[in-house]
This record gives structure tokens, C-alpha cells and sequence, in this order.
């Protein structure tokens, strides 16, 4: 299950970028419902555009699940889940404030990129 929220198409060449995809490689029902609360989160950001988020989760049996999160290939979270589930929906706003601190950060540092450009 993956979620299309934002796509841009680039005109001028023959690539066509998509972005802003929630993709959703959750196996359980703890990770289905926590990519479920995070995918919600992530409509709601507003500058996601150039950053595709990647869920993926690892059963460990008997021991419970381990949920990543990376955006564009970098790992931003970690979390775990035990047999019993957990704090589920705590963990996704969690995740999401990571995400922001993330994509704050990159945008942080083009517009550094930009003006050390400008005043050479």
C-alpha cells in the first residue's frame, strides 16, 4: 500500500519526478496502523515536495517488530514494537516530528547553499 500525495512533473525533459509518496512496506498490524497515523501526519505538511518516505518494518518472532523510516534513502527513525504493540499512535507524531526536524534542516541548508553562492 503506498499513498500518492504529491507529484510534480517535469516538462522540460523526458524524466518525470515524483514526490511527496508515503510508500508503505509494513507487514503487521501494529506497523499498518502506525503507517496509517503517520501517512495522515504527512498530508497535513505542507513542504514534502522532493521527499519520498519510505516505512519498512522487520518481524522478529517472538521478539515483537522493528519500524524504520527513511526519507530519499536516509534513516531518520527507529522504532520497536513488542508482541503486545505499544504507544502506536505516540510513536508516528513522534516519527513526523522527526520528519519535520529533518526537511526543516535540508531546507535549511539549500537556502545556506544559496546565499554562500550569492556572495562569492
Amino acid at each position: 500500500m503506498f499513498a500518492l500525495l504529491f507529484s510534480t512533473v517535469s516538462h522540460g525533459s523526458d524524466d518525470i519526478e515524483i514526490s511527496g509518496l508515503v510508500i508503505d512496506r509494513t507487514l503487521t498490524r501494529f506497523g499498518k496502523d502506525f503507517a496509517f497515523y503517520y501517512s495522515g501526519y504527512w498530508r497535513d505538511l505542507t513542504f514534502t515536495q522532493g521527499a519520498n518516505v519510505l516505512l519498512t518494518e522487520t518481524v522478529f518472532p517472538q521478539a515483537g517488530t522493528k519500524l524504520t523510516v527513511e526519507i530519499n534513502g536516509t534513516l531518520i527513525y527507529v522504532t520497536h514494537f513488542g508482541r503486545r504493540g505499544g504507544p502506536i499512535k505516540e510513536r508516528a507524531e513522534e516519527a513526523v516530528l522527526r520528519t519535520v526536524d529533518y526537511l526543516a534542516q535540508l531546507q535549511a541548508e539549500a537556502i545556506t547553499g544559496e546565499l554562500a553562492e550569492r556572495s562569492r
